[in-house]
Order: structure tokens, then C-alpha cells, then sequence
């Protein structure tokens, strides 16, 4: 008897799920991507300079909260109730976002886009858990990882588009159309995944949640600050506010990285605190002591989401022949070439080509090292939970970025104001995430016990 057709990701079964959930990244991607664009044009109509950074850092809090909200949900009732939740929140934030009269608004505004952008994704991974069979996942999210290229490389440009010819206002306005559409095609597609059946996960602890949203905002409150003495003390109040709150969110043993899922969701954040610290620095590395264009930055940052891509395709081939832990190994080992040449690259005398590369090392590691970890997460998961294990993946992905981001930030900001050279301190931010990259080395061991629940036919 001839053995069964492998199953592939275009099947009927799968198709319509697929197409669903990588439009409504998508149009999440989309906004992220352009709101950074038009803020100079913001300022520029609202003032308020003091508050430009918590346009940013409103969303990464919202997120936070979304992502652990709506996959804890998610393992309570069927995923499309959060997900129409999160794109209606998404939509009221766009919004008051478009509307807003002061800058205050407008954080309000980013605040709720962040609560609905962090839902969505969150039920994504309980969708891509519930509705894809193990063999299919590592294709499933180097798709989703590919949703967020094409906005990366387009939303700038169409953001500043609109902006001119429009106004800053349609950036956020215009969208909404757009979001009604995908939600009115992504939606029906999750409606096909089945709640959970098997346990139930408890309640949802809103408590916590807020609390490490909170602590996240007291900490880049605090790096924010110019004054040393009480940024330490407002930063370090919010981390002894984050820590508890994250151990109650996260797997057991999570912060002594305990095999496996624990270790999994510890090494998430590390990746993303290895990759955009560095990230974030480039193009003022480029510009400011390279005397490089913006244009020229861009090309490098380009590079780096097309590397990632690649990466996330090149898993997808390999993942059940190499394995998590080799893959997270060499994927932490090229975010720290990738860093290293970046360092180097500040002096003078080595060419500015240098830079695409070492982006392109950078993110071609991200593609390697990020989205195992995510298959890593379903597979070790108890089935019912996989919300749970999903958004506590998640929150340390974007504590990672918060963090990291904040802390280079930090380390810029008191260069300067030692009166050091711009190259002093931005050695120390490559120095530091290269140090993090070692951490993804050797975390990378705690991953291995998983390898042997991954095994299933290999797709074709």
C-alpha cells in the first residue's frame, strides 16, 4: 500500500488559515513600520518633544499586555473571539491615534494599537498550534516572518507619501479601511480553529500583567531620564516591579533557563535584546561617525530584514534535520559576527560595504535563531496551553527589544554627556549585545531535550 501524500501548506485544509493570519500580521506590520516615519511631522503639529519617545514606548507597553491577554484567551475560548477583540481595539486606536488633538492623545492612541497589535499575533501562534500539523510549523512562521519584509521596505516610503501629500493624520486614518478588509478576510479563517477541549489553563491574571506593563514603563521611564541618580532608582524600582510579575507569566525555572520550555522562552528575549540593540544603533553609527547618508543606513537595515527572511526559509528547510539547539547555536553565533564587524566598522579605514554585511550576518542569524524557538514553544506546550506558553514567549520577545533598546539608549545618552567620542559609546552598545550573543551560544544547550519531540515526516 503506497504511503499517504505528505501534507503541504497550500492544502485546501490549511490554505484559507494561512492566508488569514499572515494578512492580519501584515497590516499590524504595516502600521508599525510607518508610525516612525511621520512622527518629525507629528512633533512638528502637536509639540510636546517630552513625550515623543512614549509614542513608541506606549505601543511596546500595550503589547505587552495584548500578548499575554489574548493567548491566555485564547486557551479559554474559541482564538477568533480575541482576535476580533484585538483588531477592534486596533481600530479604535487608529482612531484616536488619527484624531488626537495633543501628543498625550496620541500616546493614548499608540498605547491601544499596541493592546490590539499584541493580541494578534499572540492568537496567531495558538492558531498556528491548533491548526497546522508540527511538520508544517517551521514553514508556517518563516511565512509570517516574511509578512513583516514587505512593510519594512514599503511603509516608509508610503507613510511619508501620505504624510506630504495628505497629512500625518491619514497615516493612521487611511489604515482603518484597510484593517476592515483583512479582518473581513483573516477572520473567518480563525473561526475554523476549535477552542480548547483538553484543560483549562485558569484565569487570566490581569493583575500581573499590568504590573509588568507598569514596571516596563517605570524602567524606560527611568533610562529616559538624564539625570543619573534618579534613573537608577526609578529603572531599578521597575525591575524589582517586572521580576515577580514575570515569574508568575512565565514557564517555572524560566530565569534560571530550566530545559526546556522555560529555557526556550529565557532565550527569546535574549535573541531580541542581542539583535536590536545592535539594530537600533546603526544608522546613527553610520551617519553620525561614518558621515554616511540616511540613504546609505537604510540599504544596511534593508539588508538585515532580507537576511532574516532568508533565515527563517533557510530553518523552515532544516529544522528537522539540524534541530533547535544547532539552530539557535549558529543563528546566536552570527548575530555576534554580525555585531563584532559592526564595531569594526566604526573606525575610518574599514570600507562602509562592511556594514550591509554585518547586517546581513545579523539578521540572518535572527532568521535562524528566532523562529525555532518559536516552534520550540508549541512543541513543548501542553496541549490546551498553548496560549499560555505562546504569550510568555512573546512578552520576553518584546521586554528583550524594550530593554535592550533602553539600555543601548543608556549608554549613548551618558557618552555624551562625558563628552566622549560618538564611536566611545557606541562600542560599548555592540560590545554589550555581542556579550548577549555569547548568552544565545550557550543557552542554546538548554534546547536539546526538545529535539526528540519534533520528529514527523519532513515536507518536501
Amino acid at each position: 500500500m503506497p504511503a499517504p501524500a505528505p501534507e503541504r501548506l497550500l492544502d485546501r485544509e490549511y490554505r484559507l488559515l494561512l492566508v488569514g493570519v499572515v494578512c492580519l500580521i501584515t497590516v499590524v506590520a504595516v502600521e508599525a513600520m510607518a508610525i516612525s516615519t511621520v512622527m518629525p511631522l507629528v512633533e512638528e503639529d502637536l509639540g510636546d518633544l517630552w513625550l515623543y519617545g512614549w509614542v513608541f514606548s506606549a505601543f511596546y507597553l500595550g503589547t505587552l499586555v495584548g500578548v499575554v491577554a489574548g493567548g491566555r484567551t485564547a486557551d479559554r475560548v474559541a482564538p477568533v473571539v480575541p482576535m476580533v477583540t484585538g483588531v477592534g481595539i486596533f481600530l479604535v486606536g487608529l482612531v484616536v491615534g488619527g484624531l488626537a488633538p495633543t501628543m498625550a492623545v496620541l500616546v493614548a492612541g499608540r498605547f491601544l494599537q499596541g493592546l490590539g497589535a499584541g493580541v494578534v499575533p499572540a492568537v496567531a501562534y495558538v492558531c498556528v498550534g491548533r491548526g497546522f500539523p508540527a511538520a508544517l510549523r517551521p514553514r508556517v512562521f518563516a511565512v509570517m516572518s516574511t509578512a513583516w519584509v514587505l512593510p519594512s521596505l514599503i511603509s516608509p516610503l508610503a507613510a511619508a507619501e501620505v504624510a506630504e501629500t495628505f497629512g500625518w493624520r491619514w497615516v493612521f486614518l487611511g489604515l482603518i479601511p484597510v484593517v476592515i478588509a483583512v479582518a473581513a478576510l483573516g477572520v473567518p479563517a480563525v473561526r475554523s480553529v476549535p477552542p480548547s477541549t483538553t484543560i483549562d489553563p485558569g484565569r487570566v491574571s490581569i493583575g500581573s500583567i499590568l504590573v509588568v506593563a507598569i514596571g516596563a514603563a517605570l524602567v524606560l521611564g527611568g533610562l529616559a531620564l538624564d539625570q543619573p541618580v534618579p534613573a537608577l532608582l526609578i529603572a531599578g524600582t521597575g525591575a524589582a516591579v517586572i521580576l515577580p510579575a514575570y515569574r508568575a507569566l512565565t514557564p517555572s525555572g524560566t530565569l534560571r533557563a530550566r530545559p526546556v520550555l522555560p529555557a526556550t522562552v529565557l532565550t527569546r528575549g535574549v535573541v531580541t535584546y542581542a539583535f536590536f540593540s545592535a539594530d537600533a544603533f546603526v544608522s546613527l553609527s553610520m551617519v553620525a561617525v561614518r558621515g554616511t547618508t540616511a540613504r546609505t543606513a537604510g540599504l544596511a537595515l534593508a539588508s538585515a530584514s532580507l537576511a532574516w527572511t532568508a533565515g527563517s526559509w533557510i530553518q523552515a528547510r532544516f529544522s528537522l534535520r539540524w534541530g533547535p539547539a544547532r539552530l539557535v547555536r549558529l543563528g546566536g553565533s552570527l548575530i555576534g559576527f554580525g555585531v563584532l564587524a559592526m564595531a569594526l566598522a566604526l573606525w575610518p579605514e574599514v570600507p562602509i560595504g562592511v556594514w550591509v554585511v554585518a547586517n546581513m550576518l545579523s539578521g540572518l542569524g535572527m532568521g535562524l535563531a528566532y523562529t525555532p524557538l518559536s516552534v520550540l514553544t508549541l512543541a513543548e506546550a501542553t496541549p490546551g496551553a498553548e496560549g499560555r506558553a505562546t504569550s510568555a514567549l512573546q512578552m520576553s520577545d518584546i521586554l528583550g527589544v524594550a530593554l535592550g533598546t533602553g539600555l543601548a539608549g543608556v549608554i549613548v545618552n551618558v557618552g555624551d554627556r562625558w563628552g566622549l567620542t560618538d564611536r566611545t559609546p557606541l562600542l560599548g552598545v555592540f560590545a554589550v549585545a555581542a556579550m548577549m550573543a555569547v548568552g544565545i551560544v550557550v543557552l542554546a544547550g538548554r534546547l536539546r531535550q526538545t529535539e526528540r519531540r519534533l520528529t514527523a515526516t519532513p515536507v518536501p
